[in-house]
């Protein structure tokens, strides 16, 4: 097997996850596989599931005059398990795609795509609703940038039109600075150069750097400097 069972892909807000996603889905499959070991592409992110849980509590509180499920007025969760729920949630579909697809790593590459704040338990907490079968066949790129650059794109990227769109949704500043100013990756990572250590099982991790922002569209810059860091992946993982 020349590709990745499974990518986890981390990152502040507007960092450019969804931006290297994209690109690689564009990607003729042949060239995906050789150069950056990705087979066909299943996406699990949990932002289309947060979504849905926007706007049933819209539906309840202003059609139906009932009780929010999830979260406040402001939009805020009104439970810290529900960010360790929308993990599970991930983790559920990856188990379905298991059981129903025969062979099914033989043919796909599993992306997982999430942004934890240190405000709502950090990628530490979110960690630890990951199962064993996830974490054993996973990769973690982390997508690097300062909360300045995530700021600048996240104003750049709303499409009031399309809030709900992968690649044009986004957050009012001061909820994207009180949840995701502050995370906890660079405390994961100090001495653990390679590897994380998660529920005793060795994850091997990458970072990419998107500082200058070549996912905006840098035919040069982004396939090489995505190569670069997926073929570094794919050594450690082998």
């Amino acid at each position: 097997m020349n590709h990745f069972k499974l990518l986890i892909i981390l990152g502040r807000p507007a960092s450019g996850k969804s931006e290297i996603i994209d690109f690689l889905k564009r990607l003729d499959p042949l060239e995906r596989q050789e150069k950056f070991h990705i087979a066909e592409m299943d996406i699990l992110d949990d932002f289309p599931m947060l979504w849905i849980w926007f706007e049933e509590d819209h539906i309840l509180s202003r059609k139906l005059g009932k009780p929010r499920l999830y979260t406040d007025e402001q939009g805020y969760f009104k439970h810290h398990y529900l960010w360790c729920l929308l993990i599970e949630r991930l983790v559920l579909e990856y188990h379905k795609r298991l059981r129903e697809i025969p062979a099914y790593h033989e043919r796909y590459t599993t992306i997982i795509e999430f942004s934890r704040g240190s405000e709502h338990g950090g990628y530490k907490e979110a960690f630890l609703n990951l199962s064993e079968d996830v974490l054993v066949n996973a990769g973690i790129v982390y997508v690097n940038v300062p909360y300045e650059e995530s700021l600048r794109k996240n104003r750049q990227r709303f499409n009031p039109t399309r809030p709900y769109s992968i690649l044009e949704h986004s957050l009012p500043d001061e909820k994207l600075e009180r949840l995701y100013r502050d995370d906890d990756w660079r405390e994961l990572t100090s001495g653990n150069k390679d590897f994380l250590t998660i529920q005793s099982i060795q994850v091997p991790y990458t970072v990419f750097d998107n500082a200058d922002d070549v996912v905006a569209g840098d035919i040069l810059k982004l396939p090489t400097r995505l190569e670069s860091v997926l073929g570094q992946l794919w050594d450690l993982r082998r």
